[in-house]
């Protein structure tokens, strides 16, 4: 079925306001390589017919299917390397050091925003039993968020094949925290304890939450127009603890918001921490 100028107005148009993707003219394939399967699934006749079921806020079985085609869900353990660099020895380190003396001293509030099949929450997982030797004495919850049904079902199993544990998994801490099952491996059971996973727009309000310690949005806000772009960020802001630190991908920034938060890097990587005002003068 060949893909008309207007089909693919439409479809970005739909696909804007369902998840926040901001497509253009320069993905038709990614439309046609995403979204003929379902149109074929469904027999659908049209793409203008894919929106418009779509667009039927009633039929959410569908729009949970176009939203699981459209959202790429490739990720790795430990991706990129430098952000869990400045985790072990930046942002953990003193983040600890500032708990000293609160109320909660041994509390932890971390969000894995768009975690999509679970690498990520489970590779801060893993770098929090590296670094905190009494940590089943800590109370600590990882929020692990995605807008896809798909997704947080594969991450909440915590299986991964042979090739998803190489790409990104070394040996010693494979054999520390993953054991062999069905041709793959799955993920200890005392890292699957600190992961709770939720299903969540990042476009809509927030669900009620405990302010955050740590916030990994790395790689999903830099598919949202700038306006969703700086929306997410001050949202984020409003749930992050005054010590709190956001790491995002290594292509976006959030340099476009001002006084907002202050960029730091450590280990080759930048991350942000939200700007305090300042002291009233006495």
């Amino acid at each position: 079925m060949s893909l008309t100028a207007t089909d693919i107005d439409l479809v970005c148009d739909f696909v804007r306001e369902l998840c926040g993707i901001s497509l253009d003219a320069t993905k038709g394939y990614l439309i046609e390589s995403r979204f003929t399967p379902l149109l074929k699934e469904f027999g659908l006749n049209s793409y203008s017919d894919l929106v418009r079921r779509g667009r039927d806020r009633t039929n959410q079985p569908f729009r949970q299917k176009v939203i699981d085609a459209i959202t790429t869900q490739e990720t790795s353990f430990f991706r990129d390397n430098s952000p869990y660099e400045a985790l072990r020895f930046k942002a953990l380190p003193e983040l600890i050091d500032a708990k000293i003396g609160t109320t909660f001293p041994k509390r932890l509030r971390i969000w894995s925003a768009a975690c999509s099949n679970g690498q990520e929450p489970y590779s801060i997982g893993i770098v929090l039993h590296q670094m905190i030797p009494d940590i089943h004495s800590w109370d600590i919850k990882i929020l692990a968020t995605d807008i896809s049904d798909n997704a947080i079902s594969r991450a909440s199993r915590g299986w991964y094949s042979q090739l998803e544990i190489d790409r990104g998994v070394p040996a010693d801490i494979r054999s520390r925290f993953f054991t062999p099952k069905d041709d793959g491996w799955v993920i200890s059971d005392s890292v699957r304890a600190l992961v709770s996973f939720r299903k969540l727009n990042l476009l809509e309000p927030f669900p009620p939450i405990a302010p955050i310690d740590l916030v990994f949005c790395r790689n999903v806000a830099i598919y949202f127009a700038k306006e969703q772009r700086d929306d997410l960020f001050r949202r984020f802001k409003k749930v992050m603890s005054p010590e709190a630190y956001l790491f995002v991908g290594a292509s976006e920034s959030l340099l476009g918001l001002g006084p907002e938060f202050q960029p730091q890097a450590h280990c080759k990587a930048t991350f942000y921490r939200p700007n305090l005002p300042a002291p009233a003068v006495r």
